[in-house]
């Protein structure tokens, strides 16, 4: 069998892992027969054969069954929940001065590790940035690449608010990482084709997560900005030299709280 363990007292062979593998290597080779990978088939290793056997019968040597719970019907949400959900999230711009517990983040980690990636490559690393003056430290380099970026009009009149960014930072006020407590940075290296996109879902995950915690994010743009244009601030930060693809999140506790849900402008949808 492989990769696979068949429960044979289970296994009724319906086919619903050899239908949902993605790379189509699962077959049913007889009457008789069990599951069982093709020889020479490349293998994801996404769980899809475990997750879809309604009877528990499938287990992979990589993906136990024993390790992979079912899912719960009091736990799904529905539709009016999901949007209020999605609806509530905000961009946390004032922290509490208070740090981030070390077991949450790596609780918001765990569970942004299972968004998708490319052939389920898995390849997104992390780097957690809690000293404050370390943070400072980098926002106070982001603010130094600023200030060459306003000194060009041409910048200025693409992107007008940067001189107040500057001018805010010169008045005592962080604007660059809003005082956060934490900043987290997820990373992917060069051989990860599709590691910009694998990271980005990974940070939309940990992003989703995180107001169920109590803790607030916002994405750290002008960061992000630095990071790409000066190999001397990404050396500062701590990214690895082979890590082309990443993108910092500030994470704290929120200093406010929301009672709304503002509209959004309508969606341009075309269809073919």
């Amino acid at each position: 069998m492989g990769l696979l363990r068949i429960d044979a007292g289970k296994c009724i062979r319906d086919g619903f892992c050899v239908r949902e593998c993605p790379t189509a290597i699962i077959q049913l080779p007889d009457n008789k027969g069990l599951p069982e990978i093709i020889p020479g088939g490349t293998c994801l290793e996404c769980g899809h054969c475990v997750a879809v056997c309604p009877h528990g019968a499938l287990s992979h040597e990589r993906i136990a069954v024993e390790s992979s719970p079912l899912i719960r019907e009091e736990l799904r949400i529905g539709e009016e929940q999901a949007l209020q959900f999605l609806r509530s999230r905000r961009s946390i711009r004032r922290f509490l001065d208070k740090p981030v517990e070390k077991r949450k983040v790596e609780k918001l980690i765990h569970g942004a590790r299972y968004a998708p990636t490319a052939g389920n490559s898995q390849m997104v690393e992390w780097l957690v940035l809690t000293d404050k003056s370390r943070i400072r430290k980098v926002a106070a380099l982001t603010i130094d690449w600023l200030r060459q970026l306003v000194a060009d009009p041409r910048v200025v009149a693409a992107s007008p608010y940067l001189p107040t960014v500057v001018a805010a930072w010169d008045a005592g006020n962080d604007s660059v990482l809003r005082g956060a407590p934490a900043v987290v940075i997820a990373s992917a290296p060069k051989e990860a084709m599709n590691g910009t996109v694998d990271l980005t879902l990974a940070l939309s995950y940990l992003d989703l997560l995180a107001p169920a915690m109590g803790l607030g994010t916002c994405w750290a743009g002008l960061l992000q900005g630095a990071l790409l244009s000066s190999p001397s601030i990404k050396q500062a930060v701590g990214i690895p030299e082979s890590h082309p693809h990443h993108y910092p999140l500030m994470l704290g506790y929120p200093d406010v709280k929301y009672y709304r849900l503002p509209e959004r402008r309508k969606p341009k949808i075309t269809f073919g």
